[in-house]
Parts: structure tokens; sequence; C-alpha cells
């Protein structure tokens, strides 16, 4: 796994664009939304009126949970026995993904894994797997070597069957001021080998590779 170091970042004041891009898997779950009645499906970032219309429109509960965000709070900071700063894994989930076992059909992961504290992806995972139906869908998006630690962060937003609004991230990083804004960065890059044994517990597991330096991954609870 390739892991990157944090350095020192200006504050960012332009607006953030919007890009759009083709994603295989969000027609894969779309098809999926258009052939159930009154699916569950979590959006795992920034509330999205377009995700909110979208999944609504069609007759389905939606429910947006910013874990990036969220991941981020100071608060989860701790001390280990050797002195180490270090995130506090169980404190995380006893105030994120509180939700009962079994109850989503959809989750939408989006890039979560590459951007978030190491220590807490696994846990994360597993959390997500808990609250997910069985025969649930999940799909995440996932850096490939080509892509940089400068890589823009994106939160996604459903435009149509298969295809995403991408509008650029920027919120203050731990112990800087709100207004010192910035986009998160790339943590690392997972092979497909870590990917496979991050999935380990669902069903099935199935990569798109898109053009953009990312890999699109689609899993089955």
């Amino acid at each position: 796994m390739k892991f990157f170091r944090s350095s020192s970042n200006t504050a960012g004041s332009a607006v953030p664009q919007k890009l759009t891009r083709r994603s295989s898997g969000m027609g894969e779950i779309s098809r999926l939304l258009n052939s159930q009645e009154t699916l569950c499906v979590l959006d795992m970032g920034a509330t999205s009126a377009n995700n909110i219309r979208f999944f609504t429109g069609k007759g389905h509960k939606n429910y947006s949970e910013d874990l990036l965000r969220s991941s981020l709070d100071p608060a989860l900071r701790v001390q280990d026995g050797a002195g180490n700063t270090v995130v506090d894994s169980k404190k995380f989930l006893d105030e994120n993904l509180v939700y009962a076992t079994a109850q989503f059909d959809v989750v939408l992961c989006w890039n979560l894994p590459d951007y978030m504290e190491e220590s807490l992806v696994k846990p994360t995972i597993d959390r997500l797997w808990s609250v997910m139906k069985p025969g649930g869908f999940l799909l995440a998006f996932f850096h490939t070597r080509d892509a940089g630690p400068d890589s823009t962060c994106y939160r996604y937003h459903v435009t149509g069957t298969d295809m995403l609004e991408m509008q650029e991230i920027k919120f203050a990083p731990p112990g800087r001021p709100a207004a010192d804004k910035q986009s998160p960065r790339l943590q690392r890059v997972f092979n497909n080998r870590h990917i496979e044994n991050l999935f380990r517990d669902f069903a099935s597991i199935k990569f798109f590779l898109a053009r953009d330096a990312i890999r699109e991954v689609l899993v089955v609870r």
C-alpha cells in the first residue's frame, strides 16, 4: 500500500469547479434502483440536493453522512501508550454510522477510503457490512498508482443513470481556522489485493477501470 506524507497547503479561495464523469458502477446500481421498490440508500458525503432528488424521485429513502469531515474531529485524537497521537476508532464508530443491522440496500462510499485516516478505514468498512442487507450493493472509488498525493478530492452528485457531477471538496483540517479551507490530501493508494482484502467479508467484488486514474469497485454484501 502506498502512503503519502503530509505537506503544507495554502488556503484556497477559488470557487470549486464542477466536472462530470461517466460511472459504470453507478450505471449498475441505477438498474437496481429502477427495478426495486423503496430501497434504502446511504450516501457517504455532505448533503447533496442532486442526490436527494435523484433517489427520492425514484421513491427511495436517502440518508447522508459526511464521514470524511467527521473523521477529522479533533476530539477523536488521543494518545496511545507510546505517547503518539492516534485516532480513537471506537469513539468514531460510537458517534457515526449508528444504524440498524441490515438497514441499507445501497451504500455509496465514493472515494472515502483513499482520504480517511488509515486506522478508520477497515473498521468503517466492517460497520458498513453490518448495516447493509444481504445482497446489497456498495460502490467505492479508488485511485490508481498513477494518482499523486495532490489529486483533487471530489464530492459526487448523481445527475443521471450513470453520470456524476464532481465538485471539489475543501474544508479546514484539524487545528486550523475555519476559514483556512483546503482540499483533503490523498492518504494512500490501494492495490487490487488490498481492496479485495478490505472487502473480504462481502459476497462478491467487481472492478471497473476508468480513464481518470480511478478504479470503481462494486461489491455485493
